[in-house]
């Protein structure tokens, strides 16, 4: 069944902002999208770059994958993640990548910024196309005045196109995409557009039932974040679904029912 040329999105609750994007994986045509230039609160999804920064120094030599790292207590955040949990303070450089790509490890993440810099993260950001999305910050427990008011910002837009190159292996080198890549099909959160593929959230590595699915995803109280691309025997798509709301509303139930519409739409699309 060929892709068709465009979609009507299902209807995305007024209660938040969105930022819609698919397109099609291999000439990167955007085939569906709502406001793909709407600036949004993307919590986690910045880490992407930090991802991609990280896997191009391992690639080109400069950064050793077993280069031992450990957390101080300025970076500690005992919260989304594994690593706050476990007896271990040190980590090699590949593991701390695989637990970001699988857990959105803030603690990993914090201790790999430090190791290559939010400077030359933020330049990835550009080199790669993104003139908006950006990683803006560490996390932080609390943040000040004179703190980034959040983690990462982003549109769909850009974002969709960050996974479609990843896809066609041209984000920096095909070595470093399909390194980026094997991080994220590890993901173990499949709660917002991924859940309507029914995949275990501990295991979808090899394809299941035909779909092969890669992710990243952002959560905070005022924002949630799918990015991914998902292939199936009828098509590869790339996707950014991006959904903010203000904090005096409760829109969760209605953005998440919203982003799993999409992904259904998404599973009828790829097949399986």
């Amino acid at each position: 069944m060929p892709v068709p040329p465009t979609w009507t999105l299902p209807d995305l609750p007024p209660a938040a902002r969105w930022s819609v994007a698919v397109r099609d994986a291999g000439s990167g045509a955007v085939l569906a999208a709502a406001e793909p230039d709407q600036l949004q609160l993307t919590a986690s999804l910045g880490k992407l770059f930090l991802l991609v920064e990280v896997a191009a120094r391992l690639a080109e030599g400069t950064l050793d994958p077993a280069e031992p790292l450990t957390w101080t207590d300025d970076e500690h955040v005992a919260d989304s993640g594994v690593w706050y949990r476990m007896d271990t303070r040190t980590l090699g450089v590949r593991d701390l990548g695989v637990l970001v790509g699988a857990f959105s490890d803030n603690l990993a993440t914090n201790v790999l910024l430090r190791r290559v810099g939010l400077t030359a993260v933020q330049a990835r950001a550009v080199a790669l196309g993104c003139t908006r999305s950006a990683l803006l910050d560490r996390v932080r427990v609390h943040r000040t005045r004179d703190d980034p008011p959040t983690l990462s910002v982003g549109t769909a837009r850009e974002l969709s196109a960050v996974l479609q190159a990843l896809q066609a292996g041209t984000v920096v080198s095909p070595a470093v995409s399909a390194q980026v890549l094997g991080w994220l099909a590890a993901n173990a959160d499949l709660s917002m557009v991924a859940a309507a593929f029914d995949l275990d959230p501990l295991a979808h590595g090899e394809p299941d039932r035909g779909v092969a699915l890669v992710n990243k995803t952002g959560t905070i109280s005022t924002a949630r974040g799918d990015v991914g691309v998902v292939s199936g025997p009828d098509a590869t798509l790339a996707y950014a679904v991006l959904a903010t709301w203000p904090e005096h509303v409760d829109a969760r139930d209605e953005v998440l029912a919203a982003m799993r519409a999409v992904g259904r739409q998404l599973r009828v699309a790829v097949g399986g």
